[in-house]
């Protein structure tokens, strides 16, 4: 693997799913594996557990994971070719790729959309100028489109959760929309759309309601349907995560308090699992009554971040060596 910054980048999904849950019972099983080895984590925007997360993760195989929040501490950076840069930005991405390919061994970048301009957003400049320049293995810690080591630690959650009897035929894994107080971006969603089917391991069905059909590209194998009642039904493990409109790009159509998941929502399911990426919005996303139950694997999920984190990391220093 030469980076990560979606499942294409894989050459064994199963294989890495398996390394995670390694790493989960024996932490430190690769302690020596990063010394002397450093890692960059850079952050164009907040981020909780992405960044912790990965930080342990990297301490974890012996690596020195240096933070650097680039909105509040660095320069402003330019990422357009052939800028004449008379106005706010002060370094271009192109001299600032390679020096910080210099100091560190691996590169993960954290970025968001500007929810504006699909085409601009969708052309993932800012994480590609960086592949592009810095030299060095990236890691993308969510992008303008994409999330990989969320829906790497999504289907890690899933398939240590998976009983016996799921085993014996596929699982139903349903991919719902909620409401938001604002738009949020599609990365969560089209990327567990992505790898979720690209694995192969569960019936995978996305209900929303109209308007909010995400990219075909990221959806192509699973089930569309704006029935939420129907797609619950029979489902084994349901993500609830809010998105905005990729057609009508950016924008808020639908707020209907009626899709955030409740207990009763669940009633037709087969006892399901409920997912979301964190932070969430008690009441809005989901109700408390499924967040504080045992039907919850949100806690389990985030703490599978750091093997999720360390399996990649793990992987990319084997490859690169």
């Amino acid at each position: 693997m030469k980076q990560f910054i979606q499942v294409g980048d894989v050459s064994d999904i199963q294989a890495l799913i398996h390394k995670g849950l390694e790493y989960k019972q024996d932490p430190f099983m690769d302690k020596m594996l990063g010394a002397n080895k450093r890692v960059g984590l850079l952050f164009l925007n907040p981020s909780l557990r992405t960044r912790l997360s990965t930080q342990v993760a990297a301490q974890n195989l012996g690596m020195d994971a240096v933070v650097f929040n680039v909105d509040k501490e660095g320069w402003a950076l330019e990422f357009a070719e052939g800028a004449i840069m008379n106005g706010t930005t002060v370094e271009h991405v192109k001299d600032a790729a390679p020096v910080l390919g210099q100091y560190f061994d691996i590169l993960c970048i954290r970025t968001f959309p500007g929810l504006q301009n699909r085409d601009e957003d969708y052309a993932e400049k800012i994480i590609n100028q960086f592949i592009k320049y810095a030299g060095v293995p990236v890691v993308s810690l969510e992008s303008a489109t994409l999330h990989p080591l969320q829906s790497l630690t999504d289907l890690i959650t899933i398939q240590e959760s998976i009983t016996a009897t799921q085993l014996i035929k596929k699982p139903k894994v349903v991919l719902t929309w909620a409401p938001h107080v604002k738009a949020l971006p599609q990365c969560v969603a089209n990327s567990f759309a992505q790898w979720a089917t690209a694995a192969n391991f569960a019936d995978v069905v996305v209900t929303h309601p109209a308007g909010y059909e995400l990219s075909a590209s990221y959806t192509k194998g699973a089930t569309i349907t704006h029935d939420q009642a129907a797609a619950l039904e029979g489902a084994d493990f349901v993500y609830v995560k809010n998105w905005s409109s990729y057609n009508d790009y950016g924008k808020v159509f639908c707020t209907d308090p009626a899709w955030m998941l409740t207990a009763n929502s669940l009633k037709h399911s087969n006892n399901a699992k409920v997912m979301h990426c964190l932070p969430v919005r008690r009441n809005v996303e989901l109700s408390d009554e499924i967040l504080d139950s045992s039907s919850s694997l949100v806690t389990k999920q985030a703490g599978n971040r750091v093997w999720a984190a360390q399996a990649v990391l793990s992987t990319l220093l084997n490859s690169n060596q």
